[in-house]
């Protein structure tokens, strides 16, 4: 039996907030840019029919809110939500500058927060990972759907196959002490990207948490990670467990920065296009279940 009040989001929704967003903001082209194929496909897969109600789970930027709010069309709407209010002012101020009028965001926790159901469907891309307390999680947005409506998640699948993840973590480990978040009062970005990179694990937590026909896609392609080597050096030591480790490190990281950027520089030479874009294999699932009715 799932205990929905054990922890606390606290501490992830101030980093999400401050230093996180600061660094999302910088790298804001390669979250919407370099992570659009991923939407793409469950737009041309599965899509999203006119006239319903969806809600768009830690929607950051809402560039994946205004891409299903041009699916269900003016009859339509979607909602994005997400833990820290300066995601949703810049969600709000991007989806007004592309006339999204069909589109509405608001700040919630999606463990115990309102989220104004009930909707026909409900999406998230490479939000939920960071959740701190899943499980509530998914029972919160599981009872803001309608009877029969789908959830679709799009997560990162395991480490090795995520090369400039994986890559730039084991270049920083070779420099920098890892530091645990319970050794730390830092504020830190929760659980991390591959925290449902196992489809057993996520599949029995889906389950348990009441939802139905829970299923797995597997989708691979190379995304943008800077427009040329040195962008991707610093994205890496900005995002990800490279960037938390450095972080978190504190003084001992930003003393081993040099270091790190040569590493990185060399790990990811192999990544160059002719035009000096850096562009890296990804490998994610596609998560897809219904809340039974």
């Amino acid at each position: 039996m799932l205990d929905e009040t054990q922890g606390s989001n606290d501490i992830i929704v101030e980093a999400w907030n401050t230093v996180l967003f600061d660094k999302y903001l910088r790298f804001k082209h390669l979250f919407t840019e370099g992570l659009a194929p991923h939407t793409h496909q469950v737009l041309t897969r599965q899509g999203f029919r006119e006239g319903i109600r969806v809600l768009d789970v830690g929607c950051g930027f809402g560039d994946s809110t205004i891409a299903i709010a041009r699916m269900v069309g003016g009859k339509g709407e979607v909602v994005g939500i997400d833990c820290a209010d300066r995601f949703i002012a810049a969600a709000k101020a991007d989806a007004a500058e592309a006339g999204a009028s069909n589109t509405d965001f608001f700040v919630a926790d999606a463990s115990i927060s309102d989220l104004r159901g009930p909707y026909d469907e409900a999406f998230a891309r490479f939000g939920t990972m960071f959740f701190n307390l899943l499980g509530a999680a998914m029972i919160n947005i599981r009872r803001s759907l309608k009877p029969g409506g789908r959830f679709t998640q799009v997560v990162w699948r395991k480490r090795e196959d995520n090369a400039f993840l994986y890559d730039a973590e084991l270049c920083v480990k070779r420099f920098v002490p890892v530091v645990s978040h319970e050794e730390t009062t830092a504020v830190h970005c929760g659980p991390g990207p591959f925290s449902m990179a196992g489809p057993d694990m996520v599949s029995d937590m889906m389950q348990a948490t009441g939802w139905e026909r829970v299923t797995f896609e597997r989708f691979d392609c190379d995304i943008s990670i800077g427009r040329d080597l040195d962008e991707a050096v610093q994205f890496a030591m900005a995002y990800g467990p490279a960037g938390e480790i450095i972080r978190l490190a504190e003084e001992e990281g930003e003393k081993q920065v040099p270091v790190i950027m040569e590493a990185l520089a060399e790990a990811f030479a192999g990544y160059v296009r002719e035009d000096g874009s850096v562009w890296a294999p990804s490998s994610a699932w596609i998560v897809t279940a219904f809340n039974p009715g």
